[in-house]
């Protein structure tokens, strides 16, 4: 791979990495949602997730070009290799936290696969063609969740304000450009950070204005997914995730 190729490719990985992480945690919900609805709602979100992954791994497992498989990106890498954003690997808790969760990463998901159609490469952008429409429904759940919360019960409100302030300090995570997105950005493969951000705000502050909750002020910010630095949680994680491909080498669905 040339440089423009492995910057990509790590762009990928973090996408597919995280949409990955956050479709397990969520996963983790079957069976245990605080309704029938909800629960049928969170697995099929878990889903759409996993499979937006699938599409990032593969294209760069083909941008690679030693064989290996969107299998292999996501079962076959120890924890420092994987560089996906640190807030999607935050525990469930509870409803609230985990609606709060969904609402942060979503809305970034959201604004970046809506630049990503612009893409002047054709297959992220076909990519972000596909995703973008199971993301707009995922902002529009999860906003929907927290506004119910936020403004209905004293006890709602207190849990889903406690995961708001709990997990905002990994937000910043999401918007921390790597030296190879430089070339990216100005080949406008991938838009800049710093834009998405902007937009993500906007959308927090419509939403959280109208869940009468009240975003965190401005404080120290856990940074480093994208370079491998993670919280203790994703060990803990991968090791339920990759136990049957590590156990049974190889096998297949």
């Amino acid at each position: 791979m040339n440089d423009s190729q492995k910057a990509l490719f790590d762009y990928l990985l973090w996408l597919g990495d995280s949409t990955l992480i956050l479709g397990h945690r969520l996963s983790e919900w079957c069976g245990h949602g605080p309704i029938l609805e909800e629960d049928i709602a969170l697995s099929n979100i878990a889903l759409d997730l996993i499979g937006q992954a699938r599409l990032y791994y593969g294209y760069a497992a083909e941008l690679e070009g030693k064989g290996r498989t969107e299998d292999d990106l996501a079962y076959l890498r120890d924890v420092m290799a994987y560089k996906n954003a640190l807030v999607v690997e935050q525990p469930n808790v509870d409803f609230g936290v985990t609606i709060i969760r969904q609402l942060l990463f979503t809305a970034f998901n959201y604004h970046l696969q809506t630049a990503l159609l612009e893409s002047t490469d054709e297959r992220l952008r076909g990519i972000a063609d596909k995703a973008l429409k199971e993301t707009t429904y995922h902002l529009r759940h999860c906003s929907d969740w927290a506004i119910r919360l936020g403004d209905g019960t004293e006890e709602s409100h207190k849990k889903v304000q406690d995961g708001l302030d709990n997990i905002w300090l990994f937000t910043d995570d999401l918007f921390v450009n790597q030296p190879g997105d430089k070339t990216l950005i100005s080949s406008k493969v991938v838009p800049d950070l710093a834009t998405i951000k902007t937009q993500w705000m906007d959308t927090l502050k419509q939403v959280t204005t109208e869940a009468t909750l009240k975003l965190p002020e401005p404080s120290y910010m856990m940074k480093g997914g994208r370079t491998g630095n993670h919280t203790e949680y994703l060990g803990f994680i991968l090791a339920e995730m990759q136990f049957m491909q590590r156990a049974y080498p190889d096998s297949k669905w």
